[in-house]
């Protein structure tokens, strides 16, 4: 079971990892060819919008009941059945997002007060990013369309191909931003149409897939199809359980919108930097293991469940202290290397930094979340993350009230950071009381191979940590150095990073088969 697992998990992290180096390449360009100001500002909040709303519904809340429910067919109903509730869903969903673009481009004004209100000082600024959002918005009709096909072939098995059409994506928007940049008088609105041709192809990408497996549907709408009322059923609570981090990096783009220009900016490329490994790690693990879970609920087999459970947990943990660790003593030479050219200065990268160690901090939070959550969705149970939820955004707002706020008003320099600092938090918090959850209704009870496993991921972090903290060099001489000699550096500084890291992991005792063993002692 495991070493299936760990198959799939490592099939969506390679995918992932083409992905989001091309996702650095996209932002490196945007960071050379635009920099921070007021204009970036605006495009990534526009931008912000419907990826917020495709992960709060499309990959967040729909994804986590349609999977489930799904899983449910595929186990106690006929092909013919299944294949029908597919219809259905594809019928519903399109007329719904069809229903939410049309108003959504309708409305970009009230949308940009409420997702950066900020910008009413700027009346420049807020009429380009109404003109942006306009041409953004039905971005959230193909990229939603894109995820429900996602999820259809993750649920077969097919891993490769939804974690490999981010890329097209990334292709899209690095040709827009070279074509706006040198051939048109205002280049962001060239990034903004970029934008909504990239949904277009990453859904048909995925198209004929769908239809060699014979899983291409032919949209159908019923007033009353059971399968259809108990997705949606599922999904209005899940909405908000599912996507608290983003409602929380929201909250930071809103308070944000009220600091000096080039805030958003920061906290942008932050935010993308420890998206890398959430997105290798996280995601992948999550993707895999929600079909998994869903299978194993619907078969009533609790033991496979909490080693599937555990498994995913135990991986997450080996991969997520390094990565934080080696996000917050690197996170300087980081945003030196890859983003400071051009109109991303010296300064630029100083004010990212402090942002990027902060939200550094919440990652191993972050990547909790992505694997606890999917111990409640795959037992239909989409009430208890809800609740977690809004007590981990009513924290996070606590916070800011009293900190970052009064921050806010005595013009504090690096309240961004604080921002983040709020948000890694609350992550934490979220995780935490998931955990508790989880443990205190015996859904999941921890193997005995968590005390040996802290011992050798906390030693070989350690030691990770101390090979960086020795050689690598402050801010100051990363800016001093040319951009070859500043990847080349940088390089070398994380191959062997990784390379001490598992070094001292097998020398503490940790083997492959490790990861592969099914664990069926609990302690």
């Amino acid at each position: 079971m495991s070493r299936s697992l760990l198959k799939s998990t490592a099939v969506i992290s390679a995918m992932t990892l083409v992905s989001r180096i091309l996702g650095f390449v996209r932002d490196i360009v945007f960071a050379r060819l635009f920099g921070a100001s007021a204009a970036t500002d605006a495009f990534f909040v526009v931008f912000k919008i419907p990826n917020f709303l495709r992960r709060l519904f499309a990959e967040g809340a729909f994804q986590q009941a349609f999977v489930p429910v799904l899983a449910e067919y595929r186990e106690k109903r006929s092909q013919e059945e299944m294949l029908d509730y597919v219809a259905h869903v594809a019928g519903t969903l399109g007329a719904v997002l069809l229903l939410v673009t049309t108003i959504g481009v309708a409305a970009a004004p009230l949308l940009l007060l409420l997702f950066a209100p900020g910008f009413t000082g700027n009346p420049e600024q807020l009429a380009l990013a109404e003109t942006m959002l306009r041409i953004v918005f039905p971005y959230l009709f193909f990229i939603s369309l894109t995820a429900f096909a996602s999820s259809l072939l993750n649920s077969f098995g097919r891993f490769a191909i939804p974690a490999l059409t981010p890329v097209w994506l990334n292709i899209v928007l690095i040709g827009a931003a070279f074509l706006g940049a040198h051939h048109a008088e205002e280049p962001l609105i060239v990034l903004s149409w970029g934008v909504f041709v990239a949904g277009a192809v990453q859904l048909g990408f995925q198209l004929p897939w769908l239809w060699r497996m014979g899983l291409l549907p032919r949209p159908r709408i019923a007033r009353h199809h059971a399968g259809v009322n108990k997705t949606l059923k599922l999904m209005l609570p899940a909405i908000f359980g599912s996507s608290v981090t983003q409602l929380n990096l929201l909250i930071d783009t809103i308070l944000a919108s009220f600091l000096i220009a080039g805030s958003v900016s920061w906290l942008y490329y932050s935010d993308r930097l420890v998206e890398f490994p959430l997105g290798m790690f996280g995601v992948a693990l999550a993707t895999v293991i929600l079909p998994k879970l869903a299978r194993e609920h619907a078969a009533s087999s609790s033991a496979d469940f909490n080693q599937t459970l555990d498994w995913g947990l135990r991986l997450t943990v080996l991969l997520a202290l390094p990565a934080t660790v080696g996000l917050v003593l690197l996170a300087g030479p980081l945003l030196a290397t890859l983003f400071q050219h051009g109109e991303f200065s010296a300064h630029d990268t100083a004010m990212a930094q402090l942002s990027l160690i902060a939200y550094s901090l919440g990652l191993p939070g972050f990547l909790l979340i992505k694997v606890l959550a999917p111990g409640f969705y795959a037992r239909q149970d989409t009430t208890t993350p809800v609740k977690i939820g809004i007590r981990a955004v009513l924290a996070n707002l606590a916070f800011k009230a009293a900190v970052v706020v009064p921050m806010i008003l005595l013009t504090v320099p690096g309240t961004h950071a604080a921002l983040a600092a709020a948000t890694a938090f609350a992550a934490w918090l979220n995780a935490f009381w998931l955990y508790r959850a989880l443990r205190g209704r015996a859904v999941y009870q921890p193997s005995r191979q968590w005390c040996k496993l802290a011992l050798q991921a906390g030693g070989a972090t350690l030691g990770m940590a101390g090979f960086l903290f020795l050689l690598a060099p402050e801010l100051a001489a990363w800016s001093a150095m040319h951009g070859s000699q500043r990847a080349l550096w940088l390089a070398g500084l994380v191959l062997g990073a990784v390379a001490v890291y598992f070094i001292l992991l097998a020398a503490l005792g940790l083997r492959p088969r490790d990861l592969k063993r099914e664990e069926t002692t609990w302690s």
